[in-house]
């Protein structure tokens, strides 16, 4: 048996970036088939289906992991602590590979095609035809959810479901890693057909005389031809490393806090890779961090929830509470910098956009009546009978949820494009 590298049959996926205003939710053929198969009748009328999607280009769902048979990740819902998602899906039977490999290796199109890490919209089709269903139907998707909502699915699985339609627009090979082989050995395979093949097709042919002389270019082409492709590069460290522990929690001699070091290391572990993962994305282009001040800078390292010592230490060198800085950190967490922006001061806009969104919140409200909103200033609204209010971030597209807590507007989740939507967030009953 073949040994299988783990990173073929374990991909993880950055979180996708949110896609409001788009008119359909994928971008490919086989991103757009998937959604198809996904959206029935019997789903599409429980409206969570259709929540689920909002959730999806709202851009809730964070990181997406992938292996043979199921999708993994965390979902965004009105909490600030994201669901556990995932959903299963069957992976083919051996003879079901065995005859969907037997497709793609009959068919020159279709070899030529995966071998050059593309797959053909017609290979679904020509794999129905023998028997194997590559796109599944919805009754084959199972959902799990940490959510109290027994929907099947739940608008956080949901959600996932979707947003595994992006990943499809990106590579389809995803649909051949969760039916349950990873792409390098599937295109191991088909080299190895189609070596077989036309060893095969020269055995059957008369032999010929040999001729006088070849080109030394068609030699080399036909050589070039015959290698397998190469195999993917590895994927970048998705966690760092641990750091060293010191023996010490203050040197005697230098007077080093070996707690606080230890920290600081951890947080420059952790940035670096960041960093590096940014630096590796395909068509990528470097992001700088943000220049921050010594405060901003403070509450981003509270935000790694430090032990009380060393979180106590940033409150005092900043000359904050700790109630404060604990408010600063929520902010860095759902939004960095700019999250940060807004926490104390309300940005500058024009009361005439604030009008024309509530009047937009009123239209697409999916109830009977829409909460009440009272304008303070130009780019905040409060939510009468709530304690919740919607900033508007310093881009004027976001939106950012805030809830009062000890007599404070606390940051109260991540922003949205959709200000209706960050809006049934904050009134919803807990648990939703």
């Amino acid at each position: 048996m073949n040994h299988t590298p783990s990173s073929d049959r374990h991909r993880i996926f950055s979180p996708l970036a949110p896609s409001r205003g788009r008119r359909s939710f994928a971008d490919t053929w086989w991103g757009n088939a998937w959604v198809t198969a996904l959206e029935g009748p019997t789903l599409a009328s429980t409206g969570r289906l259709a929540r689920g999607r909002t959730y999806a280009r709202a851009g809730n769902v964070r990181e997406i992991t992938i292996i043979p048979g199921r999708a993994t990740a965390q979902v965004k819902g009105s909490l600030p602590t994201p669901y556990r998602t995932s959903m299963q899906i069957p992976q083919l039977t051996t003879q079901q590979w065995d005859a969907l490999l037997d497709v793609a290796a009959a068919q020159a199109g279709h070899l030529a095609a995966l071998l050059d890490r593309d797959m053909p919209t017609t290979l679904a089709h020509d794999a129905a035809q023998a028997g194997v269903r590559l796109l599944p139907t919805r009754g084959e998707l199972v959902p799990y959810c940490s959510c109290p909502d027994n929907g099947n699915p739940c608008k956080h699985a949901a959600a996932l479901y979707y947003q595994v339609a992006r990943l499809l627009d990106q590579d389809p090979f995803v649909l051949l890693l969760l039916r349950g082989r990873g792409e390098s050995e599937l295109l191991a395979e088909l080299h190895r057909r189609n070596v077989a093949q036309a060893a095969a097709a020269t055995a059957a042919k008369p032999a010929a005389a040999a001729p006088r002389g070849v080109a030394a270019r068609q030699v080399f082409a036909a050589a070039q031809s015959g290698l397998p492709p190469l195999p993917a590069p590895p994927l970048a460290l998705h966690q760092p490393g641990p750091v060293a522990q010191l023996a010490a929690v203050v040197d005697p001699v230098s007077g080093v806090d070996a707690e606080a070091l230890e920290f600081l290391a951890a947080d420059t572990a952790a940035r670096a890779t960041h960093l590096l993962r940014q630096a590796l994305l395909p068509q990528g282009e470097p992001i700088s961090p943000p220049e921050l001040s010594v405060t901003d800078d403070a509450a981003r390292l509270a935000a790694a929830d430090p032990v009380l010592g060393i979180f106590q230490r940033l409150a005092w060198g900043t000359r904050r509470t700790p109630n404060g800085l604990a408010r600063a950190a929520a902010a860095w967490h759902y939004g960095g910098a700019a999250a940060l922006a807004i926490l104390d001061e309300p940005q500058e806009g024009d009361p005439l956009y604030l009008r024309a969104v509530r009047e937009e919140i009123k239209q697409n409200w999916d109830g009977e009546h829409a909460p009440r909103l009272r304008a303070d200033g130009s780019s905040w609204l409060t939510v009468l009978g709530h304690d919740a209010q919607l900033r508007l971030g310093t881009d004027g597209r976001l939106w950012y949820p805030f809830r009062k807590k000890y007599s404070l507007w606390w940051p109260a989740g991540f922003p949205q494009h959709d200000v209706t939507a960050v809006l049934a967030d904050l009134v919803a009953p807990d648990g939703e």
